[in-house]
């Protein structure tokens, strides 16, 4: 017989085929041939004679989204444009991830990526049209669309997102997006003029209403001959990385309610329209403290110097340039409950900033005339009104650190210092790793708390969870 037909199941036999047959990657027709067979292997009684319904199996209770492998499923529609050549990366940076991907292509995708390449990567069928008898047999694109964790479209056309936005199906990724009751995380990717242009920040604007995910898209070079610009897709390790945390079992929120105000990076002092004054500093470990605080559930304020680097996700970020600009924008966002003053702020400014160019001269350098930046970590900590309950700083030293630490937290007023060895050696600044010291108030004693090497990210994760602590005791 060339094909199946089958009518009046018992929606509990209907639901264990779907369900069974999603898991295999093959369509409801393939998996009732396969049990067929199997059946009659196992029991070889059975050969060439009929089967009674009384012999037949009850089926299984439904299984989950997570297979018999405890993997998680992602369904990944790749759309139309040169970026698709990246979701063959991202495929296999999941299953790095140890997430089960099944993919659909659109018609104009396959026009860059084949089938067969994302098949072969996937170690799945791959699906693509809409009206496809063998997937279609039991409405493959509600499956699609429902039995998996996350949906993940990318690259995302400006088209794909027109059509999302209001709400079209006439094809198998849009139909699949239209019928989803799983996140979606969306990776844009598109000329610079197509993602600036009106009906896509539109498009772009309703779905963020909508509550759907998105990563980039990021600046750079296009594949058009000189053109350039913020449309270009993500990169796949990104894109893992935003789908891991997507995916990730929900963690507790002990700052749920709380306001946490943060500042990062350094600041650049003018001297003239060209030249500023400046650090090293490069905004990672304030980022990462950010991070982590809106991950235990904070809403934070995160104010900004000159930095390149991605706003974390959920916080509120607030760009600035000099030392005055950040205490003016530090104090606008008070009150909080929680202060961390992360941020390299420049010791010093010059008097009177040149309108010009200062152009060199027979007479050699022009003199500078230099100030006092305002010191925003003792202005916050000195407050009558508005002061957070706990304020915490960073002492950045080359020399006799915990020394200076200790002398900082006094004279500063601060209730924690976070101390840090930022010597050339040490590759702190800059750098992804970091060696910090924790200097609290015991009464009249400063306690010293010394962490070893960590990510930086690991620095904020241990930071946040003792500053939940002491919340959780003081309240």
């Amino acid at each position: 017989m060339a094909s199946l037909t089958i009518r009046k199941l018992d929606e509990t036999v209907k639901a264990y085929l779907r369900l069974r047959s999603a898991g295999n990657g093959r369509s409801v027709e393939e998996e009732v041939r396969v049990i067929l067979g199997e059946l009659i292997q196992g029991r070889p009684e059975l050969s060439g004679a009929p089967i009674s319904p009384s012999s037949a199996e009850a089926p299984a209770e439904a299984a989950p989204t997570i297979n018999a492998s405890g993997e998680r499923n992602v369904t990944l529609i790749i759309g139309g444009g040169i970026a698709a050549f990246k979701s063959l990366e991202l495929i296999r940076r999941l299953k790095e991830r140890h997430i089960d991907v099944r993919c659909v292509l659109t018609r104009a995708a396959q026009q860059f990526v084949t089938p067969l390449s994302a098949s072969a990567l996937s170690h799945e069928r791959v699906y693509t049209d809409l009206f496809d008898p063998g997937s279609e047999f039991d409405a493959g694109h509600i499956r699609l669309a429902r039995e998996c964790d996350l949906i993940i479209v990318a690259p995302a056309t400006a088209d794909l997102m027109a059509k999302m936005a209001h709400g079209h199906a006439d094809d198998l990724a849009s139909a699949i997006l239209l019928a989803a009751n799983r996140p979606i995380l969306l990776a844009p990717a598109m000329n610079p003029l197509m993602w600036n242009n009106a009906a896509t920040r539109r498009n772009v604007m309703q779905l963020r209403r909508d509550g759907i995910h998105m990563i980039g898209p990021n600046a750079g070079e296009m594949a058009e001959s000189n053109e350039a610009g913020v449309g270009r897709m993500s990169e796949a390790i990104e894109i893992a990385a935003a789908v891991a945390d997507i995916l990730r079992p929900p963690q507790p929120r002990p700052l749920a309610g709380k306001r946490v105000l943060i500042t990062a990076g350094p600041t650049h002092e003018a001297i003239d329209p060209v030249r500023y004054i400046a650090n090293r500093s490069s905004g990672k470990q304030g980022f990462a403290i950010a991070a982590a605080a809106q991950a235990a559930g904070a809403d934070v304020t995160l104010v900004s110097g000159p930095v390149d680097l991605r706003d974390p996700a959920g916080v509120t970020v607030i760009r600035v340039e000099s030392a005055r600009d950040m205490l003016h924008r530090v104090e606008a966002a008070l009150p909080a409950d929680i202060a961390i003053f992360a941020a390299a702020v420049a010791d010093w400014r010059v008097a009177n900033e040149g309108e010009q160019k200062m152009k060199k001269t027979s007479a050699g350098m022009p003199p500078l005339q230099l100030v006092e930046n305002p010191d925003i970590l003792a202005t916050i900590s000195k407050l009558k009104e508005k002061r957070p309950p706990l304020v915490i700083g960073f002492a950045a030293e080359t020399e006799h650190l915990i020394d200076n630490a200790k002398a900082k937290i006094a004279r500063k007023g601060c209730d924690w210092i976070v101390a840090n060895d930022v010597s050339p050696a040490t590759g702190v600044m800059g750098g992804d790793r970091n060696t910090v010291h924790l200097l609290t108030h015991d009464g009249e004693e400063i306690n010293v708390d010394s962490w070893p090497v960590m990510t930086k990210e690991q620095v904020a994760a241990e930071l946040v969870a003792k500053i939940a602590k002491t919340v959780e005791k003081s309240s």
